[in-house]
């Protein structure tokens, strides 16, 4: 597919652009462009453009505003030590969007061409991806629902889009380990459902719950099964790893409730590379508090795009709260951060070739 390139014809200026790269935060502010694909039943895709960043127009009857067929992915471009910008296992985002797309009834946008829309923003927009340590190019392609009509039926046109966001650390607190709450009211996916799509829908329903955390000083909330209300699944955003004596390291499984993460998959290749002995099996929340009062539990850590590996520090719920060791980060989180932000920007070894470095 031919991109229709559209330069910005005014871009943040570049001393305005070098303030806000220096201390970025997540989210917040954005680059210069974006990219727009249209679908149609009938033409299928086409109109494929870079353009400037700029509001949408939707129409009050556009189907996503009522229905609610979104979908959308995270992953990040990064600032390598020659200057030039690689991405991380960007085909895992491809078939990943596919398979959200399938799910939420849409049309599966093709894997050559999910990559190519990512590499002209980032090659275009390659100015702000930041030098700072830690920092990124975070960028969020999605797809919505567009066609004009009220009625309960898949859409028929559909707007895919690729906007992009300089990115700094992914929690305000900072601290090297998170404290998170253990929701007893709330529940974030059942089977059959839509736990496993990256949908816009599953976020919405977790925010009350993440509200919940914030009031009780939490930084972040875990979600425990719909069905029993015991087995621990993830966080608002994030998958999670356990780790005990003798190497032995249990993930909850994926199910069809949780999000195949790709940050998830990566640790656990690692993980089995490292001698690990990785189990995807359930894990309840008793035994969680169990074995961390116990000892027997030495690192709990959270892991996702945007965070990539952060220790859990500290779990706090209406029965009460209980710490992973000192409540601080743990070693083996640690290393396994460093050895995937190497990877992502070039400078550790890669035997798998996860890293994608651009001609820009």
């Amino acid at each position: 597919m031919k991109f229709d390139i559209q330069p910005n014809t005014s871009p943040v200026p570049q001393s305005e652009r070098d303030i806000i790269l220096q201390d970025p935060g997540f989210g917040t502010v954005f680059s210069d462009h974006m990219v727009v694909i249209k679908y149609s039943d009938d033409k299928g895709w086409y109109d494929a453009k870079v353009t400037a960043r700029a509001p949408i127009l939707l129409d009050p009857a556009a189907s996503v505003l009522h229905y609610a067929q979104e979908i959308f992915e995270g992953m990040k471009a990064y600032k390598t030590p020659d200057n030039k910008v690689s991405l991380f296992r960007p085909e895992e985002n491809a078939r990943r969007f596919q398979k959200s797309a399938k799910r939420m009834a849409m049309p599966e946008l093709p894997e050559n061409i999910f990559l190519e829309s990512v590499k002209q923003l980032v090659t275009i927009d390659k100015d702000w991806v930041p030098s700072i340590e830690g920092g990124s190019l975070y960028l969020r392609p999605f797809m919505f629902a567009s066609e004009v009509f009220l009625g309960v039926r898949p859409s028929k046109e559909y707007l895919y889009m690729v906007i992009a966001s300089p990115a700094g650390g992914y929690f305000k607190s900072g601290t090297p380990a998170i404290t998170i709450w253990a929701t007893e009211e709330y529940s974030r996916a059942a089977k059959g459902g839509t736990g496993a799509a990256k949908c816009g829908g599953n976020y919405a329903s977790s925010l009350s719950a993440q509200a919940e955390a914030i009031e009780h000083g939490c930084d972040q909330v875990v979600f425990l099964d719909a069905a029993e209300g015991k087995w621990v699944e993830e966080l608002g955003g994030m998958n999670l790893f356990f780790l005990f004596d003798d190497k032995n390291i249990v993930t909850p499984p994926l199910a069809g409730t949780i999000l195949p993460g790709i940050t998830r998959d990566t640790i656990i290749t690692l993980l089995h590379d490292r001698g690990y002995d990785v189990k995807e099996t359930p894990y309840s929340i008793d035994q969680w508090r169990e074995d961390a009062i116990s000892g027997k539990l030495k690192e709990v850590f959270a892991c996702g795009t945007a965070a990539v590996v952060t220790s859990v520090g500290k779990v706090c719920s209406k029965a009460g709260e209980f710490s992973m060791g000192n409540g601080g980060p743990g070693d083996v989180a640690a290393s396994l951060r460093d050895q995937i932000t190497q990877i992502q920007c070039c400078i550790g070894e890669d035997p798998y070739g996860w890293g994608m470095k651009l001609d820009c």
